[in-house]
């Protein structure tokens, strides 16, 4: 029996996508930048904890222009409201100099019985505001869960567990803008949150269920090394060393949109491109653009 196009395509590019990971751990790609009381890394385990003194925070030791990132994450269980948990990548941000770019998946804690908000969010240049929220279909605080960040020249994907529930294309050549310039760095932290995560800061954090601990394990990465601005053109070049931009990687498998299409209608919470009143009715040009 002939083997559909759609299947051979995703089965070579998982035996591709296998081939390039590299396993990093925590021991050796991070370091503690903050709350180093409260930012345990143990080889490949990673532990942040949050009490009423400070939460803590990880940075990467690399600077990549695309690649594929995954972390395994565990998070805070029970009455965690108020508590964010992040896991992101980003370019340098200073103070007098904000036109950054970066990749986010933000976790919103809950109060005990209600379901976490997965928060993803790109910015370009600077420029963010293009938020999409999920409810998880699955308890993200009783296993560990793969969470992917994927970005190529071409695609963004944010992924769980291997099902893509996200996608931000390049569409520079309708002039929006895409992150292809400047080198990223992974990032991850525990933070307090409750001047804004939980109800709009009407529910504060409860500091009685302290300290609020995240758990990370198996940090994966395949990602084109940062040297100098002459990145830009060698980690874009269409090579073999450059895996991530094979044809199999610059477009969904029809079994991944069929998954992502599910995820999307049955917990998808906030959309920035239904958002008619945020943007008075101006959306941003790639809500008008097909999706992927």
């Amino acid at each position: 029996m002939a083997i559909p196009q759609v299947f051979l395509f995703a089965l070579i590019s998982l035996v591709v996508l296998e081939q390039a990971l590299v396993l990093a751990t925590f021991n050796t790609d991070t370091a503690c930048v903050w709350g180093n009381d409260n930012c345990q890394i143990n080889g490949d385990n990673l532990t942040l904890i949050l009490n009423q003194w400070s939460g803590a925070s990880v940075k990467g030791t690399k600077e990549f222009l695309f690649g594929y990132i995954n972390m395994r994450i565990k998070l805070v269980p029970d009455d965690s409201a108020a508590v964010v948990t992040t896991y992101y990548i980003s370019s340098p941000m200073t103070k007098d100099n904000d036109y950054h770019d970066e990749i986010d998946f933000e976790f919103l804690g809950n109060a005990t019985g209600e379901p976490y908000t997965i928060h993803t969010n790109i910015f370009v240049n600077g420029v963010g505001n293009r938020e999409e929220q999920f409810k998880p279909w699955f308890d993200p605080t009783s296993d560990y869960h793969n969470y992917t960040i994927f970005w190529t020249p071409y695609i963004v994907q944010w992924s769980i567990d291997g099902m893509v529930l996200r996608v931000f294309k390049n569409n520079e050549d309708k002039g929006i803008d895409f992150p292809k310039r400047r080198a990223m760095t992974v990032y991850s932290s525990i933070w307090n949150a409750d001047d804004w995560a939980c109800q709009g800061g009407r529910v504060k954090t409860n500091w009685t269920h302290a300290p609020f601990i995240a758990r990370y394990l198996n940090y994966k990465d395949s990602v084109c090394p940062w040297t100098g601005s002459n990145s830009i053109q060698d980690c874009s070049a269409e090579t073999p060393e450059n895996w991530y931009t094979a044809p199999e990687f610059r477009q969904l498998s029809q079994s991944q949109i069929d998954k992502m299409n599910d995820i999307r209608s049955n917990y998808m919470i906030y959309n920035y491109c239904t958002d008619t009143k945020r943007f008075n009715g101006a959306m941003p040009q790639e809500c008008y653009l097909p999706p992927y």
